[in-house]
């Protein structure tokens, strides 16, 4: 089943038309009589919200192309007003809250934006930190309003129910939305999504994951939310801080789960690792409704994945989707197939498989280049099982990074006319097609005649069991550059630093890739990123270890 039209909020409409009674979205309300309570919207109420936010922002002025920042909590209010600014073609500007207040006043400043659209806490830091204060001249505000004028969400809403206006219909090249990358691999930019991009993404994960409407999903990441109602899903919106997930409270996820018979589940590796190791605390089982449960944002460790397996019931699998901000869908993997037949590949230094390229994506090896490359022909393709940077071209390929020229020019690449994008991952083919991961680009240690690759020295090395985590930076010693092993401690696993060391010399020395290592470093907590809490922020641990042994 392909969209008729261009722009994913057309779907919430079709939705709304095959199961309008059916609940959309659902959000936590107290609790009553010792049971958590709820409020939701049907797919009809979510549909008839959106039309009225879209409305009522074209009638308060916003116009087609307008970008306006998005800054709403997670919930009722905050997917009538993202379908409604989709379907108006009011561009919505998505940056993560937990970038912090200087990262949030740069990436505000690129985006000059004319519209805001948020809480009433947002508005009043936008009116004091002088966010966009060049740029802002049109207001939205969710709760009560104060000092700063413009609307309330009540008062768009209204103006859009009773207005005639007609709904524009959007292109598939045009500007949908400009969506933050988290910045855990350098700076936070702008990367610029066109309606057919938001459309492509519908399709390639329904199709990829057999999803059907009138399932339920439970997601802990609230972009990806978004998606739901636009295959059917019922959206069950945990109560958590969704900039922390890995402090999520495990007991509230098995509540919702039970309560709403919860199909689907999205979480990233280092929230389904705080439920792995709780529900192997507590001996907890998830109810057998759940039969899916989806993790990006990096690769998932093999103790969690097998953790997870003892949650879940025996017909259940974890999917983890391979991609990033800018390109999403690119290759997946089940957990089945990691357990049974790639984990001892990548304990043996192989790397992370992350599965069989997504149709109808054409994924490409090129031997590593740090500077730009405008033109296939200045492109190197590596054969199967040669290392070297991963470049994707399909559907939801995104073109370009929002105002940010030099970065666009490094990570795209023109081929038949069209941009592929340079996904600053390493990795490689196997003879079977899958994908294989090696790490980040920026992140691998060159030595005289040798390169190593974060990911598969550093898995070699997780197989230990008093090592929770391991990360491989380069530090400068006498003018040449030394591989250090960062090392996270399993909690709870007691071994006298000398010992854990000579084990890990060991380990280091049964496998090529590791073959001579024998720098460590124990790190008392990694940093990590502030979307996802798992992808390690090595600049700071290599500016750490810098520091130790410099």
């Amino acid at each position: 089943m392909a969209f008729a039209s261009c722009n994913i909020a057309d779907a919430v409409g079709r939705m709304a038309a095959l199961q309008p009674d059916r609940p959309a979205v659902v959000v936590t309300a107290g609790r009553s009589g010792g049971r958590r309570s709820y409020a939701h919207w049907t797919f009809a109420q979510l549909e008839a919200e959106s039309a009225a936010c879209a409305r009522g922002l074209l009638e308060a002025g916003f116009g087609r192309g307008e970008r306006a920042v998005l800054m709403v909590t997670p919930g009722l209010d905050f997917f009538a007003l993202a379908f409604g600014m989709l379907r108006a073609g009011v561009v919505p500007v998505l940056i993560d809250p937990g970038l912090g207040t200087a990262q949030l006043s740069r990436c505000l400043a690129e985006a000059r934006p004319s519209g805001f659209i948020g809480v009433s806490r947002a508005h009043a830091a936008q009116r004091v930190l002088g966010w966009a204060k060049e740029t802002v001249t049109r207001r939205v505000t969710v709760g009560p309003r104060l000092f700063w004028g413009g609307h309330t969400l009540a008062q768009l809403k209204s103006l859009g129910r009773g207005s005639p206006l007609p709904l524009p219909d959007t292109a598939p090249d045009e500007v949908a939305a400009v969506l933050f990358t988290s910045g855990s691999t350098g700076i936070a930019k702008g990367v610029v999504y066109l309606h057919r991009h938001f459309v492509a993404q519908v399709e390639m994960i329904r199709d990829t994951y057999g999803i059907q409407p009138g399932e339920v999903d439970l997601p802990t990441f609230p972009p990806f939310a978004l998606f739901d109602p636009a295959l059917g899903m019922t959206a069950v919106l945990p109560e958590m801080d969704f900039t922390r997930p890995a402090r999520v409270d495990p007991s509230m996820l098995l509540e919702l789960l039970e309560d709403w018979k919860v199909t689907s589940v999205f979480g990233s590796p280092g929230l389904l690792g705080t439920v792995a190791r709780h529900g192997a605390r507590h001996g907890v089982k998830w109810p057998d409704t759940v039969r899916r449960v989806l993790s990006a944002g990096a690769p998932v460790p093999v103790p969690t994945l097998e953790g997870m397996h003892r949650l879940l019931a025996d017909g259940a699998e974890i999917f983890t989707p391979y991609g990033a901000t800018e390109c999403l869908p690119v290759a997946s993997i089940g957990s089945r197939e990691v357990l049974k037949e790639t984990r001892p590949l990548t304990d043996a230094g192989a790397g992370v498989c992350v599965g069989r390229v997504v149709p109808p994506n054409d994924v490409r090896i090129l031997r590593i280049q740090d500077g730009p490359l405008r033109e296939w022909a200045e492109v190197e393709e590596l054969p199967a099982g040669e290392v070297g940077e991963i470049a994707v071209l399909g559907p939801t390929t995104t073109e370009r990074y929002f105002e940010r020229e030099e970065a666009t020019l490094l990570a795209k690449v023109r081929r038949d006319g069209r941009k592929v994008h340079r996904m600053g991952d390493v990795g490689y083919l196997d003879a079977q097609g899958r994908l294989w991961f090696c790490g980040r680009k920026g992140h691998r240690v060159e030595l005289p005649g040798r390169t190593l690759y974060t990911a598969q020295v550093e898995e070699v090395l997780n197989v230990h069991p008093a090592v929770f985590r391991t990360a491989l930076v380069g530090v400068q010693r006498e003018g040449q550059t030394v591989p250090v092993i960062c090392v996270e401690r399993e909690p709870g696993v007691e071994l006298p630093e000398a010992q854990l060391f000579a084990e890990l010399r060991a380990l280091c020395e049964r496998q090529a890739v590791t073959a001579g290592l024998d720098t460590f470093l124990i790190h008392p907590g990694f940093p990590v990123d502030i979307r996802h809490n798992a992808k390690i922020g090595r600049e700071k641990l290599a500016a750490w270890a810098q520091e130790r042994l410099g």
